[in-house]
Parts: C-alpha cells; structure tokens; sequence
C-alpha cells in the first residue's frame, strides 16, 4: 500500500510540474513572442513553410503534424509518455488563451533583444521541466526524444538542429533580421534546456593514485560514507602496482574528499573531472550497507 501511495504522490508531482512547464512555455509566448513578432522553430514554423509552399492553412497542418508526432511518441516512448503529452497538448491550448486574455500581460519592447533573452530562458525551463517529467509539451518536441532513445543523442542538440533548419527554410519569405533573432532564440532555449536536463545531475569523478591507497579507500567507505572502486593500476616510471581509487562525489563532498587525501598522502596524484551524470546506488538508487565479507 505504501509503494501504491508513494507511486500515487509520483505521479501526482509529474503532473503538476507538467502543468507548471507548459505554463511557462504558453506565457513565454503571449507575453515576449507574440507582442515583438518573434519567430520560432517547433511545429508552427513548420505550418509557415508549407502554408508558403503549398498553401496548407497553418491550423490544418497542427491539426495534422501534432497527431502523428503524438503517435510517433506513443509507438516508441510508451504509453505513460503519450498519456501526460496529451496532458500537455490539452493544457498548452488552455493556458495560452487564458494568458492572452489578462489585460496588460504582452510586452512589447523596444529593443527586441530583451524579448529574446526572457522567452529563451522561459521556453527552456519550461520545456526543460517538462521532459524532466517524464513527458513533453508535443509536436517538434518529440522527434528529439526519440533520437535520444533510439541513438542516444542529446534532446537539446536535436531540438537546436531541428529548429535551426526551420527557421532558415523561413528565411525565403521572412525579414532576415527575424529569422536572425529566431536563431537566437533557439540557441537560447535550447542552452537553457541542457542545463534545466542536467540539474542535480553533474557530480565530480576523482581518481587516485597514491602508494596510501588502502587508508584512502576505507576513508572514503566509512567517513565520507561513499563508494569506490579499485581500478588495477602502475605507475609509469616506478612500475608500482597501486590500484587506481576511482570515487564519485558531490560538489560538496568534493573539498573534504581532496583534504582527506592530502592528509594521508600528500604525494598523492589526484585527476578531478566533472561528469554529467551518475546513475546506481548512492545516487539513483538507496544506498545499500554489507559487510565487507560478503563482497559483491
């Protein structure tokens, strides 16, 4: 009953943080986009090419487009993906007119780059959130995610490379300068989104080599309470057989790590890198406590 209830509370959240994404993304655009005539890739980009090519009305082509991409994402991300995305394209249309409506909510600006800034990093968020979630916000959202399964491309570049060739296929009928600022836009957003899908992620790898490896390892096992591994290893000139201490740890745990390291060995040669993301036990999953006897 506890694992329904806490799976209840789960997907609870996903749906309001669904909800709360699509928000900012409908009030990125009623407020900054519409009002200073910004351009932007997605699926009404696409409209604007083949209503200009082949006079398709921008709202049939949606009606059209977003379906198959909802398709698209239920055959290969599943059917709890399709279900909160059509959360998402039921919420976005309503929450967009909603916004429209409220007297004094559009900002035109005289200097249009300030509209770029604001709706790029509210579009990040809030699509960022949104695929933290676990779903998207529809349409040109989904091809991205599917790369990103299928060959494990990063969403933010997909979605940067599928929106930059959208607007330069605007730039035969588009003012250059408009096409210019959707670019940026689009960088915006999409460097915005990649740091939105890595936060909380990044942790900091530190591998050791120090004749001291022993003490080393049991200060990282029983005072800094986290895991390592030994990596067989020798040194170069010496030839000593010291294993390599290979640890991951948090940005805070970081300092204490390298003090502890420094006091047993100050000799000790250390290579700290920062990597995007760490999956397992301690990190994506509970920690778990054994006796050393009984190994792994």
């Amino acid at each position: 009953m506890s694992r329904e209830r806490a799976g209840w509370k789960k997907g609870m959240g996903d749906l309001a943080v669904i909800l709360l994404g699509n928000a900012l993304y409908a009030l990125a655009a009623a407020a900054f986009i519409l009002p200073n005539g910004l351009i932007t890739g997605g699926s009404t980009g696409l409209a604007l090419i083949a209503r200009r090519l082949w006079g398709i009305p921008v709202e049939g082509f949606v009606a059209l487009f977003n379906p198959l991409m909802f398709l698209l994402g239920l055959l290969v991300l599943g059917k709890r993906f399709a279900l909160t995305t059509l959360v998402s394209s039921f919420w976005y249309p309503v929450i967009f007119g909603l916004f429209r409506g409220i007297p004094g909510i559009a900002f035109p600006l005289e200097d249009r780059l300030l509209a770029v800034v604001f709706a790029g990093g509210m579009i990040g968020v809030g699509i960022g959130v949104v695929i933290r979630a676990g779903a998207s916000t529809g349409g040109m959202d989904i091809p991205p995610l599917v790369l990103q399964k299928k060959l494990g491309i990063p969403v933010s570049v997909s979605i940067y490379a599928f929106d930059f060739a959208i607007l330069l296929g605007q730039m035969a009928f588009a003012p250059r300068e408009d096409v210019l600022y959707g670019i940026l836009l689009l960088l915006i957003y999409s460097l915005v989104l990649d740091k939105v899908l890595m936060l909380g992620a990044a942790r900091t790898q530190v591998k050791v080599v120090s004749a001291c490896y022993q003490e080393i390892r049991e200060q990282i096992l029983h005072t800094l309470d986290r895991g390592c591994t030994l990596l067989h290893g020798e040194t170069g000139f010496c030839r000593n057989p010291w294993p390599v201490v290979l640890t991951v740890v948090s940005g805070r745990e970081l300092p204490r790590l390298t003090r502890t390291i420094q006091e047993i060995d100050p000799d000790a040669f250390l290579v700290i890198s920062r990597v995007s993301e760490v999956r397992g036990r301690g990190f994506t999953l509970g920690k778990v406590y054994r006796q050393e006897s009984e190994g792994r």
